[in-house]
């Protein structure tokens, strides 16, 4: 599980090439389920921002009722988790 933050980062980031539709589908589902996850493991540990964030992220990646922002608002949406997601990555991997 150590690694879930930069596969998904790296998806996010795919995500801005011209790709099959089902992909974005694929993506949208993965996401919400990484960060409710994320949510859910952050909250144990008590660090309410970052479950706040990550559940406001799995609402916001979430396939069923689909946030419409327009493909140039989602790719930067999408830089911008990954880059967050790379970023706390590497914050973590240097605290252990």
């Amino acid at each position: 599980m150590k690694h879930v933050k930069v596969i998904l980062a790296i998806a996010l980031v795919v995500c801005l090439l011209p790709m099959p539709y089902g992909y974005y589908g694929l993506v949208r589902f993965a996401a919400m389920a990484i960060f409710a996850f994320l949510a859910f493991s952050y909250y144990e540990k008590k660090d309410v921002q970052l479950a706040f964030a990550f559940g406001a992220l799995a609402l916001l990646f979430q396939p069923f009722f689909k946030v419409v922002l327009g493909r140039g608002v989602w790719n930067l949406v999408d830089i911008a988790v990954a880059l967050f997601l790379l970023f706390l990555w590497n914050k973590e991997r240097k605290d252990e």
